[in-house]
């Protein structure tokens, strides 16, 4: 049972890890999206 529970939890972390770095690039990309809006305006 206790290695049930070791993965279980292995596997959330790894979830929210790879959720954290989807969330960063997915901020890249709107911050790269907003500065070729910007340049095409000037």
């Amino acid at each position: 049972m206790t290695l049930f529970k070791i993965s279980t939890v292995l596997i959330i972390a790894l979830t929210l890890a790879s959720c954290a770095n989807t969330v960063r690039g997915v901020g890249r990309d709107v911050n790269q999206t907003v500065d070729a809006v910007e340049d095409s305006i000037e």
